[in-house]
């Protein structure tokens, strides 16, 4: 008899929702097979089975919540030879495949390439008409919505690897793809906090109890550029240069040690408002990106939202954070740090202002800026040079 308990899906979160169990208490399955659908904070999650045999019990029911290194279900394991089992005591000697924490965390799963018959309409032909992709390649393939027998392979032997999958799911339409149900409003009567709200409440509790907040304002006059300017990209872009000019904010700070840790590389968050609350997928190394690949990160991040099926592993690990809040309403704002970082930058409406010039007055395009810091260990004077940096490269005129 194994005991099969709730791993940690990657972003360090102590608990998760059951949303689908996929078998029932006496169902035979695999190593692999689709066990149930969990929603974490951020997303929804399908975790595969790490072993073979009989579903024996489940431990909570769907829509239960289960903390992180709990129970989940019971299973009596085929055969006595153990190779059936996904063992998490060889996971350190054994080679993983890097698939798998895009499903489950550092959850163990099989490498075995699991080959099926394709639907016809593939982009490429394989061998014999079989599609061949690892399970957790499959189980995020499923979770986006892709169609495998459709997804050009780049993989050894023509495996379908899960950059592939992404690939597909950005250039694919987002109509048909599975969501995440939003549950409805039900006036005069309580209700738990689930999901993404869940998870807003207990990130603001901590940065209440651990962050010492100061905000300071400004705006940034963009007067100079073209119309047709990505203005989210040069936002990001603008964040990079601050992080360059002063390393200072993009960095994460321990409290209990006292140190802070400052980072080379630039990821930001983007907090992206949702029915279920907000979701925040991460921009990795924009510092070392041009504009036309901060774009497309952009337009991933707004269909893997929209879809719900943005990975644990895509909203991890990030150094600073931007609020692009203007984009419904507010001139300014007092975003949130949420710790270990130390900064979050929240962008306003842009707006027509009056600009007082040499000889008269102007009328200029400006964006409200709201800068966030933990001033434990952010001085005023490093939040200012940041600020300024952000605002200087943002005027810059191209």
């Amino acid at each position: 008899m194994k005991t099969f308990m709730l791993p940690d899906l990657g972003e360090g979160l102590p608990e998760a929702e059951i949303v689908t169990w996929h078998v029932k208490e006496g169902d035979q399955i695999k190593v692999d097979e689709p066990l149930l659908s969990v929603e974490t904070a951020k997303a929804v999650v399908e975790v595969p089975s790490p072993f073979t045999g009989t579903v024996t019990k489940l431990h909570a029911p769907e829509g239960g919540i289960v903390e992180t290194g709990k129970p989940l279900a019971d299973f009596q394991i085929d055969g006595d030879d153990g190779e059936s089992e996904a063992s998490a005591d060889q996971a350190g000697d054994d080679k993983r495949s890097d698939d798998s924490g895009t499903v489950v965390g550092n959850m163990p799963t099989s490498d075995e390439v699991v080959v099926e018959t394709a639907i016809a309409g593939g982009k490429r032909k394989r061998a014999q008409g079989r599609v061949k992709a690892a399970p957790a390649t499959r189980a995020l393939a499923k979770k986006m919505g892709v169609d495998l027998a459709a997804v050009p392979a780049s993989g050894k032997q023509g495996q379908v690897t899960a950059d592939d999958v992404r690939q597909a799911a950005q250039q694919a339409p987002t109509a048909g793809r599975p969501t995440a149900p939003v549950a409805p409003l039900v006036l005069g009567k309580p209700e738990p906090l689930r999901g993404p709200r869940r998870a807003m409440a207990q990130s603001m509790s901590q940065a209440r109890d651990q962050v010492s907040s100061c905000t300071l304002f400004d705006d940034a006059d963009i007067h100079g550029w073209l119309r047709k300017n990505d203005i989210s990209a040069r936002v990001l872009r603008a964040i990079a240069a601050a992080c360059k000019a002063e390393p200072g904010l993009n960095a994460f700070f321990d409290g209990e040690t006292m140190s802070r840790e400052m980072h080379e590389r630039v990821d930001i968050a983007m907090a992206v408002d949702t029915p279920d609350g907000l979701i925040v997928p991460v921009v990795r190394d924009v510092a070392n990106k041009n504009a036309a690949q901060l774009r497309a990160d952009i337009n991933q991040i707004k269909t893997a939202t929209q879809a719900r099926t943005v990975a644990p592993a895509d909203m991890r690990d990030y150094t600073i954070t931007l609020s692009n809040f203007g984009m419904m309403a507010g001139r300014y704002a007092t975003p949130i740090v949420v710790p270990p970082t130390v900064a979050i930058l929240g962008t306003g409406g842009i707006r027509h202002d009056v600009i007082a010039v040499m000889g008269g007055v102007e009328v200029h395009r400006r964006i409200p800026l709201s800068l966030t810091f933990d001033h434990r260990c952010i001085t005023g004077g490093e939040a200012c040079r940041f600020l300024a940096a952000v605002i200087a490269d943002l005027g810059a005129e191209e």
